[in-house]
This record gives C-alpha cells, sequence and structure tokens, in this order.
C-alpha cells in the first residue's frame, strides 16, 4: 500500500518546481534539478527504495553533468636507450668541432713559428703574433676543458706542446738560454 501511495505522489510531481514539488529554499538551482513525472514505478520495489524508505518530502536529484572524458593519447615514454644515442650524436657533433678548432688553432701557431723560423727573425718583437695566437689557442684548450669536451691532462698536453715548440724557437734564435 505504501508503495502505490509514493508511485502516485511521484506521477503528480513537476518540472516546474511549484505545488508539492516546491524546492527549499536552502538549495541552489545550480547543483540539483527536480524530477519530472514518472511514467513507471516498478523500480520503488527495488530493495533499496523499500529499505531506505521514500518520502513524501518533495524528490530532488543531483544534476549530472557529462564531460568528455576522452583523454588524449598518452605519448608513450621513450626507450633510455634511444634517448641517450641521441644525446650522444648532439655531444658528439658539438665536441667534433671544439676539438677541430682546437686542432686549427694549434696549426695556426705552428705554421706561424716555421715561418718565423724560415725568415730568421731578427728581435723578440717578431714573435709577439704568434704569443696572440698562442693565447688564443690556450684559451680554446681552457673552454674545451671546462665543458668537458678534452679531459684536463690532455688540454694540459696540448698547452705544454705549444708553449715547448714557442720555447724552442726562442732557444734556436738565441733570445732564450735555458737554466742548467
Amino acid at each position: 500500500m505504501a508503495v502505490s501511495c509514493v508511485a502516485t505522489h511521484f506521477a503528480t510531481l513537476s518540472i516546474s518546481g511549484t505545488g508539492p514539488t516546491a524546492r527549499p529554499a536552502s538549495l541552489s538551482s545550480s547543483s540539483f534539478v527536480s524530477v519530472g513525472p514518472i511514467r513507471s514505478c516498478g523500480f520503488l520495489s527495488s530493495p533499496l527504495f523499500v529499505s531506505g524508505g521514500v518520502s513524501r518530502c518533495p524528490v530532488f536529484r543531483r544534476r549530472v553533468v557529462i564531460r568528455n572524458m576522452a583523454e588524449p593519447a598518452k605519448k608513450k615514454k621513450e626507450d633510455s636507450a634511444v634517448k641517450r644515442a641521441r644525446i650522444a650524436e648532439v655531444r658528439r657533433i658539438y665536441n667534433k668541432s671544439r676539438k677541430t678548432e682546437i686542432k686549427t688553432r694549434m696549426k695556426k701557431v705552428f705554421a706561424a713559428l716555421d715561418d718565423l723560423k724560415k725568415k730568421g727573425a731578427s728581435s723578440q718583437d717578431d714573435i709577439k703574433p704568434v704569443e696572440a695566437l698562442i693565447a688564443e689557442a690556450y684559451s680554446i684548450i681552457d673552454k674545451a676543458v671546462k665543458v668537458g669536451t678534452l679531459h684536463k691532462n690532455t688540454g694540459g698536453n696540448r698547452k705544454s706542446r705549444l708553449a715547448r715548440a714557442k720555447r724552442a724557437l726562442e732557444i734556436q734564435m738565441g733570445w732564450y738560454t735555458p737554466a742548467v
């Protein structure tokens, strides 16, 4: 009997919210909507409604917001070996250009020293342009060591090689006498 009474009450509910289905003032219209007329009350015999009991007060349902839950396809995480190979290739090209620059600067210093030997430089002032080339080469070598392109011992060996070549020229020209 109680089920048929509830069914008749649900049948009289309206969408407009007037009459017995009027909303209490405490409920906001943005979060609730009233239930429209119910055509079939077969769902009232479910254990949920029978055990919980249905009151005769106005019925409100939460507004269901359906959002598009389709997320963009997740990008597959890149394999670490592939990433390391890509990074290694970029570093290889970068390091190669630095090493090439070091070799070029060293060759320029050696070529300038050979020219001075062939010309037979008369004074130490003739070696000033070579010292400027050596300073540039030292700078490039130090930068390569700083960023990790060259090991610090390799950088030291290259700088020593330049200094020895200059010293050999100075000894040959008689501008320097090593202390024995």
